[in-house]
This record gives structure tokens, sequence and C-alpha cells, in this order.
């Protein structure tokens, strides 16, 4: 574990993906990357009025201060797009070879509406994939 690339929104899930990493990264010496994707949603307004970048920019500052208390220093990346295929993206033209990401917990008939980002990243990423539940 060379590299990895911590998926944040500011949610609880993504604050055990914060832990998980900080406890990895202690361990392994791993670089750490955070990223915090704006989603971006063809055929509506391009980005969604109550998911801006600013508000991905505070989840990115509050991770930082989170890692830096931890002694690790975190390159931020905020892009926009589809969240899951932003990550695998990422995470393969970066050479992140593990994936940090939590779970929302979302029940079958939530997961089939809004689908699942860690779902989603785990089955299609190349990197290694922890869910943090």
């Amino acid at each position: 574990m060379q590299k990895i690339l911590l998926a944040y929104d500011g949610g609880e899930p993504a604050k055990r993906a914060l832990d998980m990493t900080i406890e990895l990264a202690t361990k392994t010496g791993a670089h750490v990357g955070v990223i915090s994707v704006v989603p971006v949603h063809p055929g509506r307004a391009p980005i969604d009025p109550w998911d801006d970048r600013t508000v991905h920019a505070e989840e990115l500052i509050e991770a930082r201060k989170l890692l830096r208390e931890a002694g690790i220093e975190a390159d931020l990346i905020e892009p926009g797009g589809d969240p899951a295929k932003v990550i695998e993206r990422i995470a393969e033209e970066r050479g992140y070879d593990t994936i940090v990401i939590g779970s929302r917990g979302l029940g079958s008939v939530a997961r089939v509406l809004q689908g699942s980002v860690s779902e989603h990243v785990a089955a299609n990423a190349h990197a290694t994939v922890i869910v943090a539940r």
C-alpha cells in the first residue's frame, strides 16, 4: 500500500473512512489523496444547487485538518462529474493502489433508486477498495 485515495463527503460514513485512512497511512507510510466529487448530472442543471463546489471545498478543508492533526499531509482533489466514475478514473490516472470510501448503508430500494457510489467503486475500480461501514 503506497498511495491511498480517500473519498470524502463529510458525512459519518466518510468520517469512518477517514479514520481508517489515518490508521492505514500511519502504519504503512502511504501517501494520501482526498477526493470530493462535485456531482454533475447530464440533462439537468450542471451542478446540484444543494451540493456545490463551496460545500466540497469545505469538506476537503475539514479532511485536511483532521489528517494534519494525525501528522498526515494530503493532496486535495475536487473534480466534477459522476462521483463513482470520477473516483475510479482519478485513482487509476494518478496511480492510487487503494481507495477508502464510506458506505451510507442504503437499503436495497434506495440503492436501486439512488445508486451506491461505494458499491460501484468496489465493483469497478482497478485498485483495492476498502469500504468503511
